[in-house]
C-alpha cells in the first residue's frame, strides 16, 4: 500500500508541478486510524514537527519511518487548511493483532511441538514473514521425523477487533523413508564399507520400531562428512563428497540417495618435524604422533597424536600448551610435509577447586574424588580421571569438570559443576520371574544417605518359592579415610524340589583400595542356617545335611575395574578374586576360592563385545564333597550363568537323577551387544555360552562322560535400561539337549545385569 502511495505523490507532482514544489506551514501534526499504536510513538518516529515547512517529499520520507515501525499494512497522508497553517495527517491502517495459532491435520507431530517451532508470537502484531518462516520451519520438523512430503499452508481471519487467527494446514502424508542409498565415483571403499560409517540407514522390516531408513537432513550432513573422513583417514585429503542428490519414488512413500563422491589422489607422509618448545627429544616426541615419512597420511592418526602430545606438556603442568601440526601437501609429489610447532606457555599449579550445582551431595563428597588438590601442578590426566570417578559415583546426571583463570598467568582454577540425580528410590510392587515364580517386593535404596555418600539400603521380597529381608548401610570413606566399613543383616528363606533353606545372619565388611582401579575387600559373616523339607526321594547327600548349622566365615575378595560405566559398560575390564574361608567357629567348614573376569571391547555402530569366564573350586576343611554344604555347591543353569538350561540343573546327578551341585565349576559366556532404540537405552544381545561343574573325582575320572563334558548354548536377547531398572528378556537354546533337558528356555530378570 505504500507503494501505491508513493505512485500517487510522483503522479501528482508530474501532474501539478507547482504544487509539488509548494512548502506547507505545519500547524499541527495528527494521526488517525491507529488503536493498539500510540499516536505519540507514530509521531516520534518521524522528524516532521508542527511550526516546521514541509514539501512533499518530507512527507513522503515520514511516511516511510512509520512505515518501518513494522506495525502498519497501509499508510496515507492528508494535507489540510491553508499553506501557511496546514494540518497534516497521517492515515494508518494497523497489521492485525495475533490473538491464537491453530494447527489443522497434525497427528503425528504433537500441537506442542510445533509451537515451539514456529516464530509466530501470541499476542503479537501480524507479519506475513514471520508466517513464511513458520511455514518453512513446519516443514522442516516433519522432515526431520521423515515425513519429507508433507505440505504446509497458513492462512489468517481477522475480525471487526483486527484480531487474526493464523491457521496453520497440514497435510502429513505417508512418511518416507529411505529404500536405497547408492554412491557414485567410490573406487577405494565399496559401498558396504560407506554405509557402515554412516548413521542414516536404508528401511528394515523393523523401522515402525527403531525409525531406521527416516530421513533426516542434519544426520545426513555429518554423514556425509564421515565419509570424507573415510578418504582422510587413507591420504585423499582432496576428497570431495558431494550434496546428495534425492529422489522420491513408489507415489512419494519412499527415498532414493545418491552420493557422489570425487576421491582424489592418495597422499603419504613427506617430511615430519617439530619446533618449538621441546621438553623431551624430537624423536620421542614425534614417535608419539604415530606418523613416520612414507606412512599413508591420516587425519584420525595425527589428531589422536596431537593430542596425546598436548597430554605429556599438560601432564607437566602446561596447562596452555599449543600443540599445532603445520601442515602443507605438494600435489605433484603426492607428500605431506608435517611441523610439529609446540608452544609450552607457564607452568601452571591449581590454585583452587570450585564446586557447584550439588545441591544435597557434600562438598567432601566430591572432592575425595578428585586426582587433583589445591597446589598440585596441573595434570591433564588426573583431571580426566577425577571426571570419571565422580561420574562412578552415580549421584548425578551430568557431570562437567572444566578449567578458568587464576588470579595470575602461573595459577588455574578446577571448576566442577555436577547436576544432581535422585539416589533414593522406593518401590512397592509385584511381579513374575521366571526363576522365583510370583514375587511381591518392597525396597528403600539410597545410594547417597544423608548426602555423605553412604549406601542404605532396606529391602524386602516375597515370593511363592522365596523370601527375602535385608537391611544393610555402607561408608565407602570411613571417618574420611579411604577404608570402606560397612554391615547388613538379612533373612532368607528358599524351596528347591528337594529341600528347603533357612538362614538368618549378618555379615560386617571392610576395604581399602591397593590401587587406582582396585580395592581388598574382607567380610566375616555369621549365619544360622536349617535344612528342611527334605523329599524322601531326595539324594542322600542331601539327606544327611538336613537339620539345623551354623555358618562362621571371613572372605576376602580383590577386586579390580576399569569399566567406564559400572551399570551398563562399553569398554573395560571388571575382575575379582574371592577366597572364602569357613572354618573361624561354626558347625561348616569348607573353603571356597571363585575367580571371575570380564572384558568389554566397544565396537562399531556403539555396538560392544563382552567376554565373560568363572572359575570355581569348593572343598570341605576335613572331608569330600558330600562334606561341602549342599547350598555351597556350584549349580549351574539360567539367565546368571548358562542360559537355555534350567536353574540350577546343569551339573552332577547321583544314580537317583537328582542335581547335587559340584566342587568345581567352569563357565565362560560371550556375548555381542547392539543398540535399538538409542533413546529409549533398549538394546538387543546375542550369546554363546559353555560351561559346566563337576565332582573332582569324577571329573578326574575316565568313565563319567556325563559329568566330564562341556555344555553350550545360544540365543538372543533383549536388555533395557528402563526407568524401573534394568529388564533382561533372553531366550537360549539348549545346544545338546539330553531326553531330560528343554530344548529352549525363556529367561527374564528385572533388577540387575547379568
Amino acid at each position: 500500500m505504500m507503494k501505491r502511495a508513493l505512485v500517487l505523490l510522483v503522479c501528482l507532482s508530474l501532474a501539478f508541478p507547482a504544487w509539488a514544489a509548494e512548502e506547507f506551514f505545519l500547524a499541527d501534526v495528527q494521526v488517525k486510524g491507529n488503536q493498539r499504536v500510540k499516536t505519540d510513538d507514530v509521531l516520534n518516529a518521524v522528524s516532521i514537527k508542527p511550526g516546521q515547512k514541509v514539501t512533499p517529499a518530507d512527507i513522503d520520507a515520514a511516511m516511510g519511518d512509520i512505515y518501518k515501525m513494522e506495525r502498519f499494512s497501509d499508510i496515507t497522508s492528508d494535507i489540510s487548511g491553508e499553506a501557511d497553517a496546514s494540518v497534516l495527517t497521517f492515515i494508518v491502517q494497523e497489521r492485525p493483532l495475533v490473538r491464537n495459532v491453530r494447527f489443522e491435520g497434525n497427528d503425528k507431530l504433537s500441537t506442542e511441538k510445533l509451537r515451539e517451532v514456529i516464530t509466530v508470537k501470541v499476542p503479537d502484531i501480524y507479519d506475513p514473514f514471520e508466517v513464511n518462516n513458520s511455514v518453512e520451519q513446519v516443514k522442516v520438523a516433519y522432515i526431520m521425523e521423515g515425513y519429507y512430503a508433507a505440505e504446509i499452508t497458513a492462512d489468517s481471519h481477522v475480525n471487526e477487533k483486527n484480531e487474526t487467527l493464523v491457521t496453520f494446514r497440514i497435510k502429513e502424508g505417508d512418511i518416507v523413508r529411505i529404500k536405497d542409498i547408492r554412491f557414485d565415483g567410490n573406487t577405494v571403499f565399496d559401498e558396504g564399507d560407506i554405509r557402515d560409517a554412516m548413521d542414516t540407514k536404508e528401511k528394515w522390516i523393523f523401522s515402525w520400531i527403531t525409525d531406521r531408513g527416516n530421513y533426516n537432513e542434519l544426520l545426513l550432513n555429518q554423514d556425509l562428512e564421515r565419509i570424507a573422513d573415510l578418504y582422510f583417514n587413507e591420504g585423499y585429503v582432496r576428497v570431495k563428497v558431494r550434496e546428495p542428490v534425492i529422489s522420491l519414488v513408489d507415489n512419494d512413500k519412499h527415498m532414493l540417495l545418491l552420493i557422489h563422491i570425487d576421491e582424489g589422489p592418495q597422499y603419504r607422509m613427506g617430511t615430519v618435524d617439530a619446533q618449538g618448545d621441546l621438553t623431551r627429544d624430537k624423536e620421542e616426541l614425534l614417535a608419539l604422533v604415530g606418523l613416520n615419512p612414507g606412512d599413508v597420511f591420516s587425519r584420525s592418526q595425527l589428531r589422536k597424536g596431537v593430542e596425546i602430545v598436548t597430554d605429556v606438556y599438560a601432564d607437566q603442568g602446561y596447562a596452555y600448551a599449543n600443540v599445532s601440526p603445520l601442515t602443507r601437501a605438494n600435489d605433484e609429489s603426492k607428500l605431506i610435509d608435517m611441523m610439529l610447532d609446540i608452544e609450552q606457555g607457564p607452568q601452571v599449579s591449581v590454585e583452587r577447586i570450585n564446586i557447584t550445582g550439588n545441591t544435597k551431595t557434600r562438598d567432601k563428597v566430591i572432592r575425595r574424588e578428585m586426582k587433583l588438590v589445591e597446589g598440585d601442578l596441573f595434570n591433564a590426566t588426573n583431571l580426566k580421571r577425577s571426571k570419571a570417578r565422580i561420574n562412578n559415583l552415580g549421584f548425578f546426571e551430568a557431570v562437567d569438570v572444566g578449567t578458568s583463570a587464576g588470579s595470575d598467568d602461573s595459577l588455574m582454577n578446577i571448576d566442577v559443576n555436577v547436576e544432581e540425580r535422585s539416589t533414593g528410590t522406593f518401590s512397592v510392587g509385584a511381579g513374575y520371574s521366571s526363576v522365583d515364580g510370583v514375587v511381591a517386593q518392597g525396597s528403600i535404596t539410597q545410594e547417597n544417605f544423608l548426602g555423605r555418600g553412604w549406601r542404605l539400603n532396606l529391602a524386602a521380597s516375597l515370593g511363592s518359592e522365596s523370601t527375602t529381608y535385608q537391611l544393610g548401610l555402607t561408608d565407602p570413606y570411613f571417618l574420611d579415610t579411604r577404608w570402606t566399613l560397612g554391615g547388613e543383616i538379612y533373612k532368607t528363606e528358599r524351596e528347591w524340589s528337594d529341600f528347603s533353606r533357612d538362614a538368618t545372619g549378618f555379615a560386617v565388611k571392610a576395604g581399602h583400595p591397593v590401587g587406582e582401579y582396585s580395592r581388598v575387600l574382607v567380610t566375616y559373616r555369621f549365619e544360622n542356617k536349617e535344612i528342611y523339607d527334605v523329599a524322601f526321594s531326595a539324594s542322600p547327600s542331601i539327606l544327611e545335611q538336613e537339620g539345623t548349622s551354623t555358618l562362621s566365615s571371613v572372605t576376602t575378595t580383590y577386586s579390580y575395574n576399569t569399566t567406564d560405566n559400572r551399570l551398563d559398560p562399553s569398554a573395560g575390564t571388571d575382575l575379582s578374586a574371592t577366597w572364602e574361608f569357613a572354618g573361624v567357629g561354626g558347625t561348616e567348614k569348607f573353603s571356597k576360592y571363585i575367580l571371575d573376569s570380564r572384558h568389554f571391547w566397544p565396537w562399531k555402530w556403539d555396538t560392544v563385545f563382552s567376554a565373560h569366564g568363572q572359575l570355581g573350586y569348593v572343598h570341605a576343611l576335613n572331608g569330600g564333597i558330600e562334606d561341602v554344604p549342599i547350598d555351597e555347591r556350584f549349580f549351574l543353569g539360567g539367565i546368571y550363568s548358562l542360559r537355555g538350561f534350567d536353574s540350577r540343573e546343569v551339573g552332577p546327578r547321583d544314580f537317583r537323577g537328582d542335581f547335587i551341585g559340584g566342587d568345581t565349576e567352569a563357565y565362560f559366556n560371550f556375548e555381542y551387544i547392539f543398540p535399538l532404540v538409542k533413546d529409549l537405552g533398549l538394546k538387543g544381545v546375542t550369546f554363546f555360552d559353555v560351561g559346566n561343574t563337576w565332582n573332582s573325582e569324577d571329573f578326574l575320572g575316565e568313565d563319567d562322560e556325563a559329568f566330564a563334558s562341556w555344555r553350550y548354548s545360544a540365543g538372543a536377547g533383549v536388555r533395557w535400561l528402563s526407568p524401573m531398572g534394568p529388564m533382561r528378556f533372553e531366550y537360549g537354546y539348549n545346544l545338546d539337549a539330553r531326553d531330560y533337558e528343554p530344548k529352549s528356555k525363556f529367561d527374564f530378570m528385572i533388577g540387575r545385569f547379568f
